[in-house]
């Protein structure tokens, strides 16, 4: 278990003011911790002033960068061994931390999955349960929210995949990723989320293809088979399936199941040189 005296508190901040002052102040109420971040990113509002005021560090973006830019820049700065990450927007519980961070030790990344009664609305439920799927898919773990900003976990794992962190709102399911294909061990604790205070900045339609993608990103980055091998046996049993049907009515091989049959070897042999490439990179990284 990690004491709070070891935890750094990281708070990306984005015109949040009717939340921030409250949040730092709950935060420092619930255990003596080794710091509250709070990364002002470029706000326009009263965010960097009110969290000050309520005892937090800021840390300033001269400009809007993203969330997870901002995230970088406070994970850089912590001292802590140990780092919590919360957003600035109200809707995760300061009491839940010291929770979270019990479970350190044990485990190196532990993230708070959100009930799916507390989701924002049904669209974001649907779009959440969709990555959760595809994200449990190609693990090979059940992941029940991928997404959540409300996680903890060791400074020196998190840093180790602050190069594959994007600027945008895609850090939780980065770092979830990676952790779980990189070996760590993770756990999903349950968490209740209130409303958040003001408007969500994240956008389904525009957002929801940027988290699919890094989905797919991350997978062939830590295991590329999980992505390739499917697409190859799926175009090798479709050009199978139409060479075999075509030779017993026809009595001739088509060109087109010729094409699928080449595509799924090449296909396999680009997720096994991409294979040895990931375990190249895994074992200069260790």
């Amino acid at each position: 278990m990690a004491d709070p005296s070891t935890v750094s508190i990281v708070v990306p901040a984005f015109n949040e003011e009717h939340a921030i002052g409250a949040l730092v102040a709950s935060l420092r109420a619930a255990a003596a911790w080794h710091e509250v971040l709070v990364i002002d990113d470029g706000s326009t509002d009263a965010t960097a002033e009110r969290a000050q005021a309520a005892g937090a560090t800021i840390v300033r973006h001269p400009y809007n960068k993203g969330n997870g830019a901002a995230i970088k820049s406070c994970v850089r700065r912590a001292t802590g061994d140990h780092i919590l990450i919360i957003d600035g927007d109200g809707q995760h519980q300061p009491a839940d931390a010291a929770r979270l961070v019990g479970w350190l030790g044990e485990y190196d990344l532990v993230v708070g999955a959100r009930s799916a009664r507390t989701q924002a609305n049904q669209a974001r439920l649907v779009g959440n349960r969709a990555l959760n799927w595809l994200a449990s898919r190609l693990t090979g773990r059940d992941v029940p929210d991928l997404t959540s900003g409300f996680r903890a976990a060791r400074r020196q794992c998190l840093r180790e995949f602050l190069h594959l962190l994007p600027n945008g709102f895609s850090t939780p399911t980065t770092t979830t990723l990676a952790f779980l294909k990189a070996g760590y061990n993770v756990r999903f604790e349950p968490v209740d989320a209130a409303p958040r205070a003001g408007a969500s900045k994240i956008r389904l339609l525009r957002d929801g293809a940027k988290f699919f993608v890094i989905v797919l990103k991350i997978v062939t980055i830590f295991s590329p088979m999980r992505v390739f091998a499917p697409i190859s046996a799926l175009a090798f049993a479709l050009g199978a399936g139409y060479g075999l049907w075509t030779v017993a009515t026809e009595s001739k091989i088509p060109n087109g199941a010729v094409l699928l049959l080449m595509f799924a070897v090449l296909v396999f042999l680009v997720g096994l040189v991409s294979e040895q490439i990931a375990a190249l990179r895994i074992e200069r990284r260790e």
